[in-house]
C-alpha cells in the first residue's frame, strides 16, 4: 500500500507518521510519500518521520520528494495538509476582521474566506494531477475550510472524504470521563464542518443507550469549562456544541479576547519554529510533547481509520466524515457537504440517518450552508462581488458596511495568491 501526504513538510506530519507506526497492522503501509515544496522542512521532517518508523519497527519506506507527479504516481490514497500563504497567511486572516469588529479565524467568518478563496483553486489542481496520474486514489481532505473543500472536490467528482478531529477529540473526552474505552463511545453528530453538535453520546453504537443526559449531569462544569461556555448554556441546549460554537454562541466575547492578546498564528509560528529545532536533532525519534499544543490532537488515529477503511483492509464501520448530504438533512441542498456519522468502505462514505433536528440547529446550518455555496462560487470564479455576496450571507458579518470593508481588507492582502484579483 501507497499513501501520500501532500503537504508532508507540516510540523503535523510527525503525529500522523507516530499514528501510521503504532497502528500499522490496521494500516499496513508499505511506502509513505511526503510531498512539499518547502524542501528544508521537508527534509527535517522526512528525517524525524523515519527515525519514528525505525524506533517502532516499521518495515514501511519513507520517501520525500517536491515533485507532485511523482509522489501521487500508484498511491492508494492521497491525504492533503496545505497551507497556502503559510503561517503569515493565517497571521492576516486572524488580524485584519478584528479591525472591522468581527471574529478573525483561519476557517470561520471573513478570514475563513480568504482561505477558501486560496486554497480552492489549489486542491482541485493538486486533485487534478492526482486524477490524470492514479484516478483511483482516494482523496483525505484535512485542509480547513474542510467543508468548503471538499464539497470543491465532490462537485468536480473527485474520489473524496473530508476529515476533521473536532469529533474525535470529544470522543476521547466522553470516554475517558464515563471510563470506557474510545470505541465503546458513539456520537450523534450532526452538523458542518466546524459548525457541529453532539446531540447523543451512545455506548456500543449507533443503537446504543444515549447517555448524554447522564453525562451533561455528572460533567457539565467540565465539559462547558473545556468549551468555554458557561453551564447553564449547556443544560438549555442539551447537547454539546464544538469549541467552534463559541464564535456564534459568544461572537462579542471573542472579538474582544482576540484583540487583547497575540494571535493564535503568532503563536503556533513561535512553535513551528521551536518543533523544527527539534526535528533537526538526529536523536529524536519519537514525536515531542510540544506538538500536542500545535493543534490536531488524534488527527493521527482519525487518518488511519478512515484510511483503513476507504482501502478496505479494516477500520471502523462507523466514522464521523465530511461527505455530501443526499438526502440525510432534507432542510440542505442533496450537494452540501455534512459532517455527520458514516458508513464508510471501500465505496465512500454513506452518512446515517439522522433524526430532526432541532430548528435551533437547523437554522444555523442552512445560513452557513448558503455562505459556503457563496464562498465556493467566489473560489471557482473570482470576482470583487462574489467575495462581497459570500461575507455577507455569512452571520457572523451580516451587515453591508462590515462587508464592504472586509472585501477590501481581503482583496487587499491576499492579491498574491488569487489570479483574478
Amino acid at each position: 500500500m501507497k499513501l501520500t501526504v501532500v503537504g508532508g513538510g507540516s510540523t503535523y506530519t510527525p503525529e500522523l507518521v507516530d499514528g501510521f507506526a503504532r497502528l500499522r497492522d490496521t494500516l499496513p503501509i508499505e511506502e509513505l510519500v511526503l510531498v512539499d515544496p518547502a524542501a528544508d522542512r521537508l527534509e527535517l521532517v522526512g528525517g524525524l518521520a523515519r527515525r519514528i518508523f525505525a524506533r517502532q519497527g516499521h518495515p514501511g519506506r519513507i520517501v520525500t520528494t517536491d515533485d507532485l507527479d511523482r509522489g501521487v504516481e500508484g498511491a492508494d490514497a492521497v491525504l492533503l495538509q496545505l497551507r497556502v500563504g503559510g503561517q503569515a497567511a493565517r497571521e492576516r486572516d486572524e488580524t485584519w476582521p478584528l479591525e472591522c469588529g468581527c471574529v478573525g479565524q483561519e476557517t470561520t467568518g471573513a478570514g475563513g474566506l480568504a482561505k477558501a478563496l486560496r486554497t480552492v483553486p489549489v486542491v482541485l489542481d493538486i486533485a487534478e494531477r492526482v486524477r490524470r496520474t492514479n484516478p483511483d486514489a482516494w482523496i483525505i481532505d484535512f485542509t480547513n475550510p474542510v467543508g468548503i473543500v471538499t464539497r470543491a472536490l465532490l462537485r468536480a467528482g473527485h474520489k473524496a472524504v473530508g476529515l476533521c478531529n473536532v469529533a474525535i477529540g470529544l470522543q476521547r473526552k466522553f470516554a475517558a470521563r464515563l471510563g470506557v474505552a474510545p470505541a465503546e463511545v458513539h456520537l450523534d453528530h450532526v452538523g458542518l464542518n466546524h459548525l457541529t453538535w453532539e446531540t447523543g453520546v451512545r455506548l456500543g453504537g449507533p443503537t446504543g443507550e444515549d447517555v448524554l443526559p447522564k453525562l451533561l449531569a455528572d460533567h457539565g462544569e467540565a465539559i462547558a469549562a473545556d468549551l468555554r461556555l458557561p453551564r447553564p448554556v449547556l443544560d438549555r441546549l442539551g447537547v454539546v456544541p464544538s469549541y467552534y460554537l463559541r464564535y456564534y454562541y459568544a461572537h462579542d466575547e471573542v472579538v474582544r479576547e482576540l484583540g487583547a492578546k497575540p494571535s493564535r498564528a503568532a503563536e503556533v509560528a513561535a512553535m513551528e519554529r521551536e518543533l523544527l529545532e527539534m526535528y533537526a536533532d538526529p536523536a529524536l525519534d519519537e514525536k515531542p510533547a510540544l506538538l500536542a499544543r500545535r493543534g490536531g490532537a488524534f488527527y493521527s488515529e482519525a487518518a488511519v481509520d478512515l484510511a483503513a477503511s476507504l482501502l478496505g483492509d479494516g477500520g471502523s464501520p462507523y466514522q464521523v466524515v465530511n461527505t455530501v448530504n443526499g438526502s440525510t438533512l432534507p432542510f440542505l441542498p442533496s450537494d452540501a457537504v455534512i459532517e455527520v456519522q458514516a458508513a464508510v468502505g471501500p465505496d465512500g462514505a454513506e452518512p446515517l440517518p439522522v433524526p430532526t433536528v432541532d430548528p435551533l440547529y437547523a437554522g444555523l446550518m442552512a445560513n452557513v450552508t448558503a455562505y459556503e455555496d457563496l464562498a465556493l462560487d467566489a473560489a471557482l470564479r473570482g470576482g470583487r462581488d462574489r467575495v462581497f455576496r459570500a461575507l455577507l450571507s455569512h452571520p457572523l458579518i451580516g451587515q453591508y458596511e462590515y462587508a464592504e470593508t472586509l472585501t477590501d481588507r481581503l482583496l487587499a492582502h491576499n492579491r498574491e495568491h488569487l489570479a483574478w484579483a
